[in-house]
């Protein structure tokens, strides 16, 4: 999130909440899909983490893609904590522990949100290089303790710093060492909404299997394919988790107002001030009966700010936010919008995917979540296993993507985004699979090659 909204019309009743979560749907021609990713940035000749101040921090780097792109910075008070572009919508951000986010525009076609990942990484490498920066793709930094992870400036991130340790015990973990590939896609109706959340909340574990991509911590093997999952697993569970009420008769905007409601707050922002509100409950402030800030009361930007602060698996806004990848390398980062796009704006495929986990119990997903972090794709399911699954899912996504017919100047659709993903299947084999096999064998436990072997 690169910058928190700033809108004082006040909110007078719930309905308001409800007809904002509305709003977001959109006909199908006003389909779009946005992509955010993650990456760790760290020194060319130390491996060591990026600090923010500096003559090489990430101050510096920010400022200097200032200069080249020509967007707008976005201050913290006076620290510079990322930029907006004018026109098109996308922010680069910083996230707690210095990783360095690009929250993509909207884009028509997959080919679009993947010709601007590439743009930013080539732009991100001007910048970085000549500072002696380089950026690593994974769901976890491989090796720096918590204590050696900077703290990037921000006031909502020093609120959450204070909080998390009171209700979990891995949020600094989540917060400072771990890195995640996101998109966001629309929906044309309530119903529509209903049934894409529910096909994203069963298919997350799905996903986390197919980009695990952090098995490392601390220098050494931490027993996950998936850590990063493994870490939102105690976090703070009042906003996080598998949200079984998505699948509860009933289900829609106002069910998830009602969730979001009952989430603790972490900050409520007046000016450029950050007051720490943090356990306090939305709905006094509504009526301007939060002890921490007496007499005020809620505006639409406290409410769009205190969406950003729920983590489940699956985000609801004015659009759907799928959370469930580890971080990784370009061709993941393309792969995840080209997957949901082709599950999601194909209704043959969405039903399809629907065919798959309808019948699935609320234990059953709880139970994939668990378990994936470790096994990923070797985790059995009734008679099956997360890669046969996988499997059928792709298969589903390949088939909308086809049928969509996005083409290229050369005649070739979105499925090419798919490779990856359907190399992983056909082996057997993740990205974190692949890394702990090169650490046991030509990497000689050195966790060091990763950063010479995987840098962007």
């Amino acid at each position: 999130m690169a910058r928190d909204v700033s809108d004082a019309t006040p909110i007078v009743s719930r309905d308001q909440l409800v007809e904002s979560l509305a709003s977001g749907c959109k006909p199908e021609s006003r389909w779009r899909v946005g992509t955010e990713h993650e990456k760790f940035g760290f020194y060319l000749d130390t491996c060591a983490p990026v600090p923010y101040e500096g003559p090489r921090g990430i101050r510096k780097l920010l400022e200097a893609m200032e200069g080249l792109l020509g967007w707008q910075p976005i201050y913290d008070h006076d620290k510079i904590i990322g930029l907006t572009d004018p026109t098109g919508l996308g922010a680069i951000s910083l996230e707690p522990g210095g990783q360095f986010e690009l929250s993509g525009a909207p884009r028509e076609t997959v080919r679009q949100t993947c010709r601007e990942v590439n743009g930013h990484l080539a732009q991100v490498r001007e910048c970085a290089t000549p500072l002696g920066i380089g950026f690593l793709g994974l769901g976890s930094s491989p090796n720096w303790t918590l204590a050696e992870t900077p703290r990037m400036p921000k006031s909502r991130y020093d609120i959450m710093s204070r909080y998390m340790p009171k209700v979990g015990t891995r949020g600094l973990d989540m917060m400072y060492r771990t890195c995640t590939i996101q998109a966001n896609l629309d929906f044309s109706s309530e119903a529509d909404m209903v049934q894409k959340m529910r096909v994203a909340v069963a298919l997350q574990p799905i996903v986390t299997a197919l980009f695990a991509n952090s098995p490392f911590t601390e220098g050494k093997p931490n027993g996950f394919q998936s850590w990063r999952s493994w870490v939102w697993l105690d976090t703070d569970n009042d906003r996080s988790g598998m949200v079984p009420f998505v699948f509860e008769d009933g289900f829609g905007f106002e069910r998830y107002v009602d969730w979001a409601l009952d989430v603790p707050m972490y900050f409520a922002k007046r000016g450029d001030t950050y007051h720490d509100v943090a356990g306090g409950d939305f709905r006094d402030l509504i009526d301007g009966n939060l002890k921490e800030l007496p007499g005020e009361t809620a505006t639409v930007s406290d409410w769009e700010n205190h969406l950003t602060t729920l983590f489940p698996e699956v985000r609801l806004k004015r659009f759907i936010e799928v959370r469930g990848a580890d971080g990784g390398p370009g061709r993941r980062i393309c792969a995840l919008p080209a997957l949901w796009v082709g599950l999601f704006y194909d209704q043959a495929s969405l039903d399809g995917a629907w065919d798959i986990v309808r019948d699935w119990t609320t234990e059953e997903r709880q139970t994939l979540r668990e378990a994936v972090p470790t096994t990923a794709l070797a985790t059995p399911f009734r008679n099956r296993t997360v890669r046969d699954i996988a499997r059928d899912v792709i298969g589903l996504a390949r088939a909308g993507l086809t049928r969509r017919a996005r083409l290229n100047g050369e005649g070739d659709d979105e499925t090419m985004f798919l490779s990856s993903l359907e190399e992983i299947v056909a082996t057997g084999e993740t990205q974190a699979q692949t890394l702990l096999r090169q650490y046991e064998t030509e990497w000689n436990h050195d966790i060091g090659r990763i950063y010479k072997d995987y840098a962007y």
